[in-house]
């Protein structure tokens, strides 16, 4: 007896094939079996999939729902949209290791890109013991991170490290991997990650590739892929470029190039891959923006630096000449998306600047004095055109670069990619722009990602594998969330399937945990 029957669906399985038709049987959380069943095969539950497609879960490589699920082990916001395993310690910013000693640094780097939460573990396999107490409603692959361990070894100082230093990062980088890390991030224009010199990270990353694990690199600049190229010919690490953007508008346009540049490190034998976001903004908390050297030594540092009339006044110069490499400060494209008091949510800084009659720079300086890390931005700084030449692009796969969240999110009104990302794919980028077939588009969603991560017996459907499935409706699925609204529930999406538990039922989400922390190695 099967625990699960879905009859009649087109099956997409992932691996970039055109569907066919076919019946799943599931059994013990497992694909039990893959073509015709008989009509009086019994089931504990049969569902008629009425020429739906039927694909496999959704994988999103690239997230920061780290310490969300934590707060909120269900995941709602990512399971409505078909995603059943979250990738997450990504840009550097993983919840372990922690040193006891700098906790109150760890949290304030955290809150840069995930919930506030108190840590009271040490190491993965602590982490992974939160994650099984609050209960998960999707599986979690962590990564480890680069700007956690520098935290841990030397709290937020921007120099290189000493050789006790070093040596305390590779310790805990290589506990991390025997306890199951999927690979190192970093986040080089967050700090710390962003103090690390290549030697530094070069160093790291050779002991990822010993393990067989993925090096994953936020690059240093908007379209700088020299130095995750670099990495990976230098190390023979399997190398990940994360959220592939063009930023600068100065660049808009040459994505063609920038995809040129990884297909000849690809030839000249690097394993390199890119995730990408199906949208024309980004979303990082505002401290990002500042200079590096105003960021050292966490928040209260930041403030004290800030209140020397000196200091402020060198910020406010090294700002004028723009960000990440001379990007320009186009007040008017950055829009306040949460902050702890809900203080200037989907407005822009050029706006809030102007109605207190202030500069935005000094305005931007000032909100980071009062807030620290906590508030978040939207920059409207891509084009539609790079977007889709790099969702189209064989060597890439989908990231939302997003949060698995409630849906309801009080004040805030974070970037809609936490609620839409991949039935904005479907829909848009398959159904109305063509962009994408739909075989592609899945194999984007759920097998690619699993082949980057070495992610086994999940991505595909195949027999054996775990029964993480998604059933849609390709003529309606699609994201309803926009830029500073309230988030909603994408539409199209009928049955999500995790580890053989239907927990999304249209548009029911069932109250059952049945997600694991996905260690690797076991």
């Amino acid at each position: 007896m099967f625990d699960l029957v879905i009859r009649n669906a087109t099956v997409i399985d992932g691996t970039g094939v055109p569907g066919r038709r076919a019946d799943v049987g599931v059994r013990d959380g497992r694909i039990e079996s893959i073509g015709v069943l008989p009509g009086e095969t019994p089931a504990a539950r049969t569902i008629e999939a009425a020429d739906r497609v039927l694909a496999p879960g959704f994988i999103d490589i690239h997230t920061h729902s780290d310490l969300h699920l934590i707060a909120d082990g269900l995941g709602e916001s990512k399971l409505r949209q078909g995603v059943t395993t979250e990738v997450t310690g990504n840009c550097s910013f993983a919840p372990f290791p922690i040193e006891s000693a700098r906790i109150g640094l760890h949290m304030d780097h955290l809150a840069r890109a995930t919930a506030p939460i108190p840590l009271d573990w040490s190491d993965l396999d602590g982490y992974a013991r939160a994650l099984d107490r609050a209960g998960l409603g999707l599986n979690v692959a962590p990564l480890a991170g680069h700007g956690t361990l520098r935290v841990c070894a030397m709290g937020v100082d921007q120099r290189p490290p000493n050789p006790d230093e070093l040596t305390r990062m590779k310790r805990e980088l290589d506990r991390s991997l025997e306890q199951g890390a999927w690979g190192l991030t970093t986040g080089l224009t967050h700090v710390p990650s962003a103090y690390g010199e290549f030697d530094e990270v070069e160093e790291l990353v050779r002991l990822v590739a010993r393990h067989g694990g993925l090096y994953a690199s936020h690059g240093r600049a908007s379209g700088a892929v020299t130095e995750t190229v670099d990495i990976g010919k230098a190390t023979g690490a399997r190398v990940q470029h994360s959220h592939l953007a063009l930023n600068d508008p100065a660049k808009w346009g040459t994505a063609a190039a920038l995809l040129a540049d990884l297909e000849d490190a690809a030839a000249a034998g690097v394993d390199i891959a890119f995730d990408v976001y199906p949208y024309v903004a980004s979303s990082s908390a505002l401290t990002q923006y500042l200079p590096p050297w105003v960021q050292a030594g966490g928040t209260d540092a930041m403030r004290a630096r800030l209140s020397q009339p000196t200091e402020r006044a060198r910020a406010l110069r090294d700002m004028a000449a723009g960000w990440f490499g001379g990007i320009p400060f186009l007040w008017d494209r950055f829009t306040i998306s949460d902050s702890p008091d809900g203080y200037g949510i989907a407005r822009t800084i050029d706006d809030l600047a102007a109605e207190t009659d202030t500069d935005p720079y000094e305005f931007t300086l000032s909100l980071c004095e009062r807030y620290g890390n906590t508030v978040g931005v939207v920059l409207f700084y891509r084009s539609e055109t790079d977007v889709e030449a790099f969702l189209a692009h064989p060597m890439g796969c989908v990231g939302s670069d997003g949060n698995a969240v409630p849906l309801r999110q009080g004040s805030a009104r974070i970037h809609p990619r936490s609620f839409g990302t991949f039935p904005r794919v479907l829909g848009r980028y398959v159904r109305e722009r063509g962009t994408l077939s739909l075989a592609s588009a899945v194999n984007k969603l759920s097998g690619r990602p699993a082949e980057v991560l070495r992610l086994k017996g999940r991505g595909l459907i195949r027999l054996g594998y775990a029964a993480d499935l998604v059933l849609l409706d390709p003529e309606t699925v699609a994201d309803t969330t926009d830029f500073g609204q309230q988030p909603s529930a994408p539409l199209g999406i009928d049955l999500v399937v995790v580890n053989g538990t239907v927990m999304v039922d249209h548009g029911v989400v069932g109250t059952d945990r049945p997600g694991h922390v996905l260690l690797r190695g076991q």
